[in-house]
């Protein structure tokens, strides 16, 4: 194999991330000016990121 070759192998056995264009915790769009970011996730304000830590801090006493 070239290097060419073995560059473009690469690139095709990557997985490409997708962009996270939605509110974890309301599903509502998120705009680049107005976003939340904790966690290595984006919510649209830190309402949503309270209420989404909150929420799922319930299902895991739930299934315990």
């Amino acid at each position: 194999m070239t290097a060419e070759q073995t560059k473009t192998a690469e690139a095709e056995a990557k997985p490409k991330v997708e962009k996270q264009t939605n509110c974890l915790a309301c599903n509502k769009p998120i705009k680049k000016l107005k976003r939340y970011y904790r966690d290595g996730k984006f919510y649209c304000s830190k309402k949503c990121w309270s209420d989404f830590i909150k929420k799922s801090k319930e299902e895991k006493d739930d299934k315990k």
